[in-house]
């Protein structure tokens, strides 16, 4: 979280938060990246609080996430249901001390449990349910159409991050460049309903609870209008960055070829393939770094940055300027 904003988030406020949703003040702090997450207790059972800033998100863009969450819980997806406040609201706004906003939602925890990239659970098995469930929301959100009063959730193209310039080194003009080049030719890519349309884009496995059958997906704070192929390349991004190091790109492109293929098998169950999807998927790998690139500087101040994370971003940083994506798709 950026220095000024982690200033304004006070211990009274919390507790006022606390006490909008009637919850004990005992908690557990889970995140605090882009924005607060907590595990919260009433009666002693587990709820997720979730409390945001308004340099993150409006109050209008949160109502519109919830609405898209609805639908998908509606349509039998498992996503977290969201609870009202004493008051009824399922978007709780208190002022902080510089007059900007904090906007608050509690919701049901997820079931199941965390699954690392290196948990021998992290198998075929696990790659076909989570492609399943993918498939099974781009099917579902094809019918969605936003609740009366709802803003529409943005577009990926809206996104703050893909203003590179913005957050990327000013002396660095060809990295700029590069960026700029895969915004550029995804731009150009149809729209059409069975391939664009409202995406978590987000699925890695840090946003999802497994129980051994389904996953439980949560965090749909980067829902977007967005193409489908971005939710298969996501998946694929994050378990190999995170799974196997840079220097055993022969091990990356194994595992792509493993992963990719179990996952399309799980999504082809509920839905048919986004058309082009093959070569749009490096594409979607390229923009995971520009994005990524960005957030970092973005969230993580020079003085806080250690060695891993230096190592992590001149990773990110020279694919960005080779024009090459973390693996091929085969």
């Amino acid at each position: 979280m950026e220095k000024a904003v982690d200033a304004l988030m006070t211990q009274d406020l919390l507790y006022e938060f606390l006490n909008k949703y009637a919850l004990d003040k005992k908690i557990k702090k889970l995140g605090d990246f882009e924005n607060y997450v907590y595990e919260a207790y009433k009666d002693g059972q587990p709820y997720i609080l979730r409390l945001t800033h308004s340099s993150h998100r409006s109050k209008e863009e949160i109502a519109s996430e919830l609405d898209w969450m609805q639908h998908l819980y509606k349509a039998g997806l498992s996503v977290p249901e969201v609870y009202p406040s004493i008051n009824g609201q399922l978007v709780e706004v208190l002022p902080a001390a510089d007059d900007s906003l904090f906007m608050g939602c509690l919701y049901a925890r997820a079931k199941g449990e965390a699954i690392g990239v290196r948990s021998e659970k992290f198998d075929e098995h696990l790659f076909s349910v989570w492609g399943e469930t993918t498939g099974f929301m781009h099917r579902a959100t094809k019918t969605y159409k936003p609740s009366d009063g709802i803003k529409k959730r943005a577009r990926w193209d809206e996104d703050e991050l893909l203003q590179v310039e913005k957050h990327y080194p000013s002396g660095d003009p060809q990295l700029i460049e590069n960026a700029r080049e895969v915004i550029a030719r995804i731009s150009e890519l149809s729209q059409n309903p069975d391939q664009f349309g409202v995406i978590h884009t987000d699925i890695h496995s840090g946003n999802f609870f497994y129980d051994g059958e389904k996953i439980h997906v949560f965090d749909f704070d980067d829902a977007s209008y967005h193409w489908f192929a971005s939710d298969i390349a996501i998946p694929l991004f994050y378990s190999i960055f995170y799974k196997i190091p840079p220097s055993q790109q022969e091990e990356r492109q194994k595992f792509s070829d493993r992963f990719l293929k179990a996952f399309i098998k799980g999504y082809q169950k509920e839905n048919e393939l986004p058309e082009g999807w093959k070569a749009q998927v490096p594409l979607f790998l390229m923009l995971r770094d520009v994005v990524l690139y960005a957030v970092l500087h973005k969230k993580i101040a020079p003085e806080d940055r250690g060695e891993r994370l230096l190592k992590m971003m001149d990773e990110i940083s020279a694919r960005i300027r080779s024009k090459r994506p973390i693996v091929n798709v085969n």
